[in-house]
């Protein structure tokens, strides 16, 4: 088997003595465990290392691969120009990586050229230590759903066999920034939960929990390799794991944590990703009459780019009454398109239905138009919206019952109800203000309304 091992590591700069200057102290377990995987690495002598890095290139729906014959690097940022590193770029790997991606319609590739990061450069500067020669990879995450960069891991996998490389990877990220009161970056009780969690997780190998943490937990807990960790889940899909602890801190307010992983053999019941596609398939599934009528949209539009005829069947509400629509699409979990009307602007809401489907699917600016690829995993939410009311007063807001109007002269913005990460009034006003640009010093006027949910 081509793929030797792989680590999840931090990389604290201050680890490296020229930069800590006596602070790397704190850390010593850390320390110690890295020298640790450098010196198994050593005795590994890989082709190649690969390095996932939170700090590399990030794109909110490609996965970025460092460009060109070779990548350089130095911590001068940190105050130590003298630490730098010159690599040389594995390019055959690169190749194979890209054409698989090109292969299942994926999005991943080489990007700009781009300098090593530090978030590279910490565990390269322990492997250097013991291994002098090998031809390296860096890559970034994506912000698309958890499951693609577990895909990106199995395509990588792919690539490694396919060329048949010894080959260890290297998973770099922090876990949680938000452990200590007197940290860095303060305290949220998600952070050790974070911590505790990702930490059980990985040292059982149970990568399919790895692809169940929600969002809005996640930016809570203000982790950083969550990603990185994925996509070195997906090289294991389909095998039984051996894993390492090395050590976890938390001293600084950062969580720092080291555990190694090697494959065994094959065990079909650690098919993750098909199983996780299945039961999308099926949680998405919904016998609502106004999600029906919006998928129909949707999927024909997709399909074979036309709209929808009114179905002959549809409910007599839909056929004669008039209201505001929003239809909200979700793939994974993650906004993939959210296109609507505070106020009824066509003849029936049948129509409205159909024409902001077709609007969230395709016109979204935020978001390319969805592939036919995607329509068996889109979940879909159509709120029906109950005619807005002015107030005068941000109590009478209610994030979790009310949406939100805010107007400044010509600029509107809406944000609908019971949103998730969307707990308090302040926060609801400041991203409807963000979407309509207006600024902090302009008088707004508010407005609220109440919305019937479908999905």
């Amino acid at each position: 088997m081509a793929l030797i091992k792989s680590y999840i590591v931090p990389h604290p700069p201050m680890i490296i003595p020229e930069v800590g200057c006596g602070s790397e102290k704190q850390i010593i377990d850390t320390i110690e465990s890295y020298n640790e995987i450098a010196k198994e690495i050593s005795e590994i002598n890989p082709e190649t290392i690969i390095i996932s890095s939170p700090h590399a290139p990030i794109y909110n729906d490609y996965f970025h691969i460092a460009n060109g014959n070779t990548i350089s690097g130095n911590l001068s940022q940190f105050g130590v120009p003298n630490i730098s590193f010159n690599e040389e770029l594995d390019t055959e790997l690169i190749d194979e990586i890209e054409e698989i991606s090109k292969k299942y319609n994926f999005p991943a590739g080489r990007g700009k050229d781009a300098d090593l990061d530090h978030a590279s450069i910490v565990p390269l500067y322990f492997i250097r230590k013991y291994l002098s020669k090998c031809k390296i990879i860096v890559l970034g995450f994506s912000f698309l759903p958890l499951i693609d960069n577990y895909r990106m891991g199995m395509i990588i996998k792919e690539a490694i066999d396919n060329l048949d490389k010894k080959v260890v990877y290297i998973a770099s990220g922090d876990l949680s920034h938000k452990l200590q009161e007197d940290g860095p970056y303060g305290f949220i009780e998600e952070g050790p939960l974070y911590d505790k969690r990702i930490m059980d997780i990985c040292f059982n190998t149970r990568f399919n929990e790895i692809l169940e943490f929600n969002e809005s937990f996640l930016e809570k807990a203000s982790e950083c390799g969550h990603r990185s960790f994925t996509i070195m889940a997906g090289l294991y899909d389909g095998l039984n794991v051996e894993s390492k602890f090395y050590s976890h801190e938390d001293v600084t307010g950062v969580g720092y944590g080291i555990i190694s992983f090697k494959p065994l053999n094959k065990n079909i019941d650690r098919c993750f990703y098909d199983k996780y596609l299945k039961r999308e398939k099926e949680r998405v599934i919904s016998i609502d009459e106004y999600v029906n009528l919006a998928k129909k949209a949707i999927f024909e539009y997709i399909k074979n780019n036309k709209v929808i005829e009114i179905p002959y069947n549809t409910s007599k509400e839909l056929l004669e009454e008039r209201q505001g629509v929003f239809v909200s699409i979700h793939k994974f979990g993650q906004l993939r398109g959210c296109i609507g009307t505070f106020l009824p602007t066509t003849e029936n809401i049948a129509t409205e239905i159909i024409r902001n489907a077709i609007e969230a699917c395709s016109n979204d600016p935020r978001f390319n138009k969805i592939e036919e690829n995607e329509l068996d995993y889109l979940e879909i939410n159509v709120d029906i919206l109950n005619e807005p009311e002015d107030i005068n007063d941000i109590n009478l807001l209610d994030p979790k019952k009310y949406g939100v109007i805010v107007t400044s002269n010509h600029k509107k913005g809406l944000l609908l109800p019971d949103l998730e990460g969307i707990d308090d009034v302040d926060t609801q006003i400041s991203i409807a203000k963000k979407k309509a640009n207006i600024k902090d010093n302009e008088e707004i006027k508010l407005q609220r309304f109440e919305v019937i949910r479908h999905k």
